[in-house]
């Protein structure tokens, strides 16, 4: 098995699937998912797996470079499936919740039609389009919200170690209320896939998130909460924090697929229970 990135996401998939698979972790330095002569790495690994967890994910710098966006989320999707199907390797795509508009007001379903609102959504979901439209065995995996132990390498941690940070420096933390989303462990997610693929369920796309939802202002308040740390924490409206660009209203994700599958994955505010003692805040 390879896994492309050892970011905050693949890294924990690393840890997760090593017990059960012989794994090669790639990072950007070993391949450049948007170059496919550099893909061609894998040609000579010949994994029977591929989990291909490269991404520009900075949202809004990716509404000031399409190009690059493309050349990564989209182009490397193609390239790695170009790869995966020339090798015979099972190829796992890392998607996100970005993929819908957020106009429902329940959690989607992989049965719902995206329709994503800002550069880095649809290149994603041109990912997709790619993966699933070249690799004959594959799996789509959206996440959601992610926050592990590794940080993400790209944005400089993760949304609760912010909080943590600037409640400890006395900042006023102003949250966006009113954009719902899914929060999710990457330790959880990782283990979720690694299930997905020993019980060999069938290949298409399935949800990985931590069971429920919640706004952004109620994940902090949560962090708070459960560490008991006093913090100076006030509820806005995304029209208030406005960003470049176009964030979902709700993309909170369903995972009743998995469930009736037999993955079950627990409550986000269990999750981050887990992973505020883990990172040693409690």
């Amino acid at each position: 098995m390879v896994v492309i990135g050892v970011g905050q996401l693949g890294s924990d998939i690393v840890k997760s699937f090593e017990e059960e698979y012989e794994v090669i972790p790639l990072a950007h330095s070993d391949i450049e998912v948007s170059d496919y002569k550099s893909c061609e790495v894998l040609k000579g690994l010949k994994p029977d797996v591929v989990i291909n967890t490269a991404a520009y994910h900075k949202t809004d710098e990716c509404e000031d470079f399409p190009e690059k966006t493309f050349s990564v989320n989209a182009l490397g999707a193609r390239n790695i499936a170009k790869v995966c199907e020339e090798v015979g390797a099972v190829n796992i795509y890392i998607s996100t919740d970005y993929v819908f508009d957020g106009e429902k007001d329940v959690p989607y379903s992989e049965s719902d039609v995206p329709n994503p609102v800002n550069v880095y959504g649809v290149s994603k979901y041109a990912g997709e389009i790619f993966t699933r439209n070249i690799s004959s065995r594959y799996y789509i995996f959206r996440v959601s919200s992610l926050f592990g132990v590794a940080g993400a390498r790209g944005k400089g941690g993760n949304f609760v170690e912010t909080m943590i940070k600037n409640a400890k420096n006395g900042v006023e933390l102003k949250v966006v209320d009113d954009i719902v989303m899914s929060p999710t462990y990457t330790k959880d997610a990782s283990m979720a896939m690694l299930k997905v693929l020993e019980n060999e369920l069938d290949y298409g796309t399935y949800h990985i998130s931590n069971n429920g939802y919640c706004s952004w202002y109620e994940f902090a308040k949560a962090i708070f909460e459960i560490t008991g740390m006093d913090a100076s924490l006030k509820p806005i409206t995304s029209d208030e924090y406005p960003t470049k660009a176009r964030r979902p209203r709700n993309s909170s994700l369903s995972v009743e697929k998995l469930r009736k599958m037999g993955v079950e994955i627990r409550h986000w505010k269990s999750a981050l229970r887990s992973y505020l003692e883990e990172k040693g805040h409690i």
